[in-house]
C-alpha cells in the first residue's frame, strides 16, 4: 500500500505529478474549492490546505469542485463534443466531416486536432479513415462487392479507395482473403481511458492509455497475431463495456466476455492461474510461482505479469510483493491500489 504523508501529497501538487490522481485530492480552506493532484491552478500555502482519499469526503466537508481540473470528472474522459462525433461516424460509413463542418458546430478544428493526437496518435481525418476503411474490410471478407463498399464509403474513384484502403489495412480490397485487423476503441473507466482490443475469437488486449509502453504492446500484438491493429467497432466491445461499468460499480466480481491470449505456454499458466485468485484476496509472486510447481520461478511468474496485456480481467494487480508492498504495475501503482480497494482488498 502506498504510505503518504500530507507533506508528501503537498510536494505532489507542487509538481502537478499525474502518478497521484485518483489517491487524493487537495482542498484549499480559503476558496472553499478541491482539486485534483494535477490541477494547473495557483497553488495555495501548505497551511491552507486539507487532503481527502475521495471526493465524497470533500463534497461532505463542505468544498465544491474546482471548475480548472473537474476533479468530479473522470480522468482524461472524452468531451461530449467529441463523443458525438464519434457516434455520428459510427452510424454514418460515408460520413466525411470536415474542417468546414466543424466549423459550422462552433468547434475549432485546431482544437480537434491536438485531442486525437494526444488520444490517439493520429489527426482527426486519419482516425475517421481508419474507421471506414475498418467497415469496408469487413463488408469485402464477408463477400460484398469492392465498387459498391466503396461507394458505400463516400468514395466515387475506385482507385482512391483501393489507395486508402491499402494505405490502412495493408493490402488492396482484392486480396483480402488471408488478411485480419485487430479492432480498436478507445473506453471510459473511472481510473481513466483504456485501450482495447479485439479479434473474432474475443478482447486481445485491455490497457490504461497512459501505461508505460504501450506502443510497443501493440506492435507486439500486431506481430504475433499477424494482424493491422485498426480503429473501428467490435462484437465483443460492447460487452466488454458494460462489465467494466458492473464491475466498477460493485456489482460484478468475474468477467464473461470472451478473452483471446499471445504468449508462451507458461505465459498463458501464468496468466490462468492469475484468473484464479478471489476478488477481494492477493497473492504473491512467490505464492504464485509455488502453485505453478517451481518454486524459483519468481522472477519469470513477474515477467509473465508485466506483459500481461488484458488489465483487470486478467488480474495482474491482485500479486502483490513478499513484504506486502504494491510493486510492478505499468498502468500505475495508485490504480493498482485503487482496484484493491474497490476488490476489497485494501480497506481504509
Amino acid at each position: 500500500m502506498i504510505k503518504l504523508t500530507e507533506e508528501r501529497m503537498y510536494q505532489a501538487s507542487l509538481e502537478k505529478d499525474s502518478s497521484f490522481e485518483g489517491i487524493y485530492w487537495m482542498a484549499v480552506k480559503t476558496t472553499g474549492i478541491f482539486c485534483r493532484p494535477t490541477c494547473t491552478a495557483r497553488k495555495p500555502k501548505r497551511e491552507n490546505v486539507e487532503f481527502f482519499i475521495n471526493t465524497e469526503k470533500a463534497i461532505e466537508s463542505g468544498y465544491r469542485p474546482c471548475k480548472i481540473c473537474r476533479p468530479l470528472e473522470k480522468l482524461n474522459e472524452t468531451p461530449r463534443y467529441i463523443q458525438d462525433l464519434l457516434d455520428e461516424l459510427q452510424q454514418n460509413e460515408s460520413l466525411k466531416i470536415k474542417d468546414a463542418d466543424l466549423l459550422k458546430r462552433n468547434i475549432e478544428p485546431v482544437t480537434i486536432r491536438r485531442w486525437f493526437l494526444k488520444n490517439h496518435g493520429m489527426t482527426f481525418q486519419s482516425f475517421q479513415r481508419e474507421f471506414r476503411m475498418n467497415k469496408a474490410f469487413k463488408k469485402i471478407k464477408n463477400g460484398e462487392s469492392i465498387i459498391e463498399v466503396a461507394l458505400e464509403s463516400g468514395y466515387e474513384s475506385l482507385s482512391g479507395f483501393n489507395e486508402r484502403f491499402k494505405e490502412v489495412i495493408g493490402t488492396t480490397p482484392k486480396h483480402t482473403g488471408h488478411r485480419t485487423i485487430i479492432d480498436l476503441k478507445r473506453i471510459e473507466t473511472p481510473l481513466g481511458p483504456m485501450f482495447a482490443c479485439a479479434c473474432d475469437e474475443g478482447i486481445c488486449l485491455l490497457e490504461f492509455t497512459d501505461r508505460k509502453n504501450i506502443d510497443r504492446q501493440f506492435v507486439h500484438l500486431s506481430k504475433v497475431m499477424n494482424a493491422e491493429i485498426v480503429q473501428g467497432e467490435n462484437k465483443h466491445f460492447k460487452q466488454l463495456e458494460e462489465e467494466l461499468n458492473e464491475y466498477f460499480d460493485g456489482k460484478r466480481m468475474k468477467f464473461d466476455v470472451p478473452i483471446y491470449t499471445t504468449g508462451t505456454d507458461f505465459q498463458k499458466k501464468v496468466w490462468n492461474l492469475l484468473t484464479e485468485i478471489p476478488t477481494g484476496e492477493t497473492r504473491t509472486y512467490k505464492q504464485q510461482s509455488e502453485v505453478l510447481g517451481n518454486p524459483k520461478a519468481v522472477r519469470a511468474v513477474g515477467t509473465a505479469n508485466g506483459i500481461n496485456k488484458i488489465a483487470i480481467i486478467i488480474p495482474c494487480h491482485r500479486v502483490i510483493g513478499s513484504d506486502g508492498d504494491l510493486v510492478g504495475y505499468a498502468g500505475g501503482i495508485w490504480r493498482k491500489q485503487k482496484l484493491l480497494e474497490l476488490e476489497g482488498a485494501i480497506l481504509f
